[in-house]
């Protein structure tokens, strides 16, 4: 089950980003630590295996370079500034030592398959061997649900639960029809044995939302960018990861 903490503080997308604390960055774990909110930050695997807190599979957004995420070690990565920041992507373990439990964390692990399939394995593996000794609240989640099981093999004691969405053609373009057909329907909680989503507030409304809410599954909602957007969300959701503003 999710921690207590999970329900009583907001979750700062990507951590509390802003000037000078570019999003997933040191700078806005710290400040979100700092000003008391939750963390929901994200991992991509590294050349070299490890898990790196970093959203995209590409530099270029946000760091200026070009490249995939994967040609560069976690070494290389932590030396490539963020545009906006003093410091490079950090390593998860690096991250997870700055929150130190002081609030929670949920890692979201970034599909690595490209169509949400079963080439899942290596980034899983480095974040439970991350979380080995995290004393901290802290779940893991991730559209893909074959890598929220394999998180059930690695890490068995660490809540999990499934990003999810209406999956809309225009944003999952390598993802075939009938494979984002089946994922908005989320078939998958019981098998990965999830205890929690995470979902599109704009699609909060869907069947597959009303019919685990109604089982008491906790449902957080991304990403609420006003106080409006997230009084509307609450009156579905449990929790909101917001960004933009101060929740």
């Amino acid at each position: 089950m999710l921690p207590d903490g999970f329900f009583s503080r907001p979750f700062a997308h990507r951590a509390l980003h802003g000037p000078g604390a570019p999003e997933n960055s040191r700078e806005a774990v710290a400040a979100a630590v700092t000003a008391g909110y939750a963390i929901e930050i994200d991992v991509q695997r590294s050349h070299d295996g490890e898990a790196v807190v970093f959203h995209d599979y590409s530099l270029t957004r946000l760091t200026g370079k070009s490249g995939a995420i994967q040609m560069f070690g976690a070494g290389e990565l932590a030396e490539i500034p963020l545009l906006g920041g003093p410091t490079g992507a950090p390593p998860l373990p690096e991250v997870l030592d700055l929150v130190a439990g002081k609030v929670p964390v949920v890692i979201e692990i970034k599909d690595q398959d490209g169509a949400m399939g079963t080439n899942v394995g290596e980034l899983e593996a480095a974040v439970a061997e991350a979380l080995t000794t995290y004393e901290g609240p802290v779940a893991v989640m991730s559209f893909n649900p074959h890598s929220v099981a394999a998180m059930a093999e690695l890490a068995p004691n660490i809540p999990r639960g499934i990003t999810t969405c209406d999956y809309k053609a225009a944003g999952w373009p390598t993802v075939p029809a009938a494979r984002r057909a089946e994922l908005a329907d989320i078939p998958d909680f019981e098998r990965v044995g999830a205890c929690f989503i995470s979902h599109d507030r704009q699609a909060l409304g869907d069947t597959a939302v009303a019919r685990l809410k109604a089982r008491g599954v906790p449902v957080l909602c991304w990403t609420i960018r006003s106080e409006e957007q997230a009084q509307d969300a609450l009156k579905i959701a449990d929790q909101i990861t917001f960004e933009g503003y101060a929740a």
